[in-house]
């Protein structure tokens, strides 16, 4: 199989290698998608790949997906260092694609369209955080994320990751001004704002609703919380200070959405 894989180009492996920029990722619109589990759900997805690059001494983690891919998006082979310039995995799965950014809509088209729940995010800065979120929202059937300005790109490479191929079933929209866009939430959806001082237990909602969340270490200001609906904690009496962000917001989600399980 080895002898069918080209080697990789130096200039394509310098063009990729600045993917690892946000800047470059948004001028070339491309991102990297490391893993297995995250290229076996953009193959499973309608989204574009450019190229597929993998390790050969991982041939093993990554043969079956490669059979499955071989014919639908170019492969190259990279030697160690090579793929050192790509990857931060310590332990490296030996896989990974360049994927084809798509398009965003609307946020009015976005906001119409969306048939089910959907996750609103402000200024989230952790993209380990994000990824987690991503995955979260994807299990429970979320249809899209709105992401607002100064958060981080969830195209980061850490993010990609750690949504363990998320982002390929969710449509994401950015540098989202969350405040302008409130009213025409408020008009289509249950605006629900995370408060874990003031807060409800959550609970169900059978209609359209929109999780409000802010980042761990600041969470949301004032003027965005006075403007829900309702507003939602986690109880609880234990030894931990508090909750993760992704451990409360995937609480919440599971909630939102058990009248409909």
């Amino acid at each position: 199989m080895l002898s069918n894989i080209p080697r990789v180009s130096q200039n394509r492996l310098k063009r990729w290698a600045k993917l690892l920029d946000a800047k470059f990722r948004r001028a070339e619109g491309l991102f990297l998608a490391e893993g297995v589990k995250v290229v076996e759900e953009l193959l499973k997805s309608d989204r574009q790949a450019e190229a597929l690059l993998v390790l050969p001494e991982k041939i093993s983690v990554w043969e079956k997906i490669f059979r499955e891919a071989k014919n639908k998006v170019p492969a190259y082979q990279l030697t160690s260092p090579e793929w050192k310039k790509l990857s931060r995995d310590r332990e490296p799965e030996g896989i990974i694609a360049v994927v084809k950014a798509e398009k965003e809509s609307s946020a009015s088209s976005f906001l119409q369209s969306s048939g089910s729940h959907i996750l609103i995010l402000h200024e989230i800065n952790n993209p380990g955080n994000l990824g987690a979120l991503i995955r979260s929202a994807c299990w429970f059937g979320f249809s899209g994320i709105l992401l607002s300005g100064n958060s981080v790109d969830w195209t980061n490479p850490k993010a990609v990751r750690a949504s363990m191929g998320g982002v390929f079933s969710l449509r994401i929209l950015t540098n989202i001004d969350i405040a302008a866009l409130l009213p025409e939430i408020r008009r289509e959806y249950i605006l629900v704002g995370s408060d874990p001082h003031r807060g409800v237990p959550p609970r169900a909602l059978t209609k359209k609703a929109a999780l409000l969340l802010g980042s761990e270490s600041h969470g949301l200001p004032d003027y965005l919380l006075g403007e829900v609906h309702e507003r939602w904690r986690i109880p609880g009496g234990g030894g931990a200070e508090s909750l993760s962000l992704p451990q409360a917001a995937a609480i919440m989600m599971y909630r939102m959405v058990d009248g409909g399980w």
